[in-house]
């Protein structure tokens, strides 16, 4: 191999390097009242997560509730039927810390002590009816809302926003519900 062909191979092989990646994705830049955010929230659809604590990846009828503790903290109860809706009942418990303490709209949740994982608010109406859960490398994301069904119109719109914020939609799995 000649030495010119040598420093045309490094070369690529550090530009390929350089390749500007996206930055973390950021919660919302606005306060979030976090009392009013409190309460059921349906997840109409996600990018899920398989862990060895569960997976969501063919939840049903998927709940995520949120409740204020005395001491500051979100116990939190995220709920769903397993690959149908007769399916069995899958619960985690999680309990959410507010991280970011100037909007609160970045927690961190705790499945396991003592680790914590950052979830975002990337968005949020302004009549806290819909919202977008996200975490800052974009692999999992949750599209909720105050009810199990909204209109296609306003899925569609919130769809639109991940792919807004950066989101590869290939794992975007709509949620079913029925109650």
């Amino acid at each position: 191999m000649s030495l010119t062909l040598a420093c045309l191979m490094v070369a690529a092989l550090t530009l390929v390097g350089c390749a500007p990646a996206r930055p973390p994705l950021r919660a919302i830049d606005r306060p979030v009242d976090i009392e009013r955010f409190m309460g059921r929230w349906y997840v109409l659809a996600h990018i899920p997560i398989d862990t060895f604590l569960a997976s969501e990846a063919d939840a049903y009828n998927a709940i995520e509730e949120y409740r204020l503790a005395d001491d500051g903290s979100i116990a939190t109860t995220f709920t769903f039927r397993d690959g149908g809706f007769d399916g069995p009942l899958e619960t985690l418990e999680p309990t959410g810390f507010v991280h970011d303490q100037t909007n609160k709209s970045e927690w961190r949740m705790q499945f396991v002590w003592p680790f914590k994982a950052a979830y975002l608010i990337v968005y949020l109406d302004d009549a806290y009816e819909r919202t977008i859960i996200g975490v800052p490398d974009r692999a999992h994301a949750w599209i909720m809302a105050r009810s199990p069904d909204i209109p296609e119109s306003e899925y569609q719109a919130l769809v639109e926003e991940l792919r807004r914020l950066g989101y590869d939609l290939t794992g975007l799995r709509r949620v079913p519900q029925r109650w």
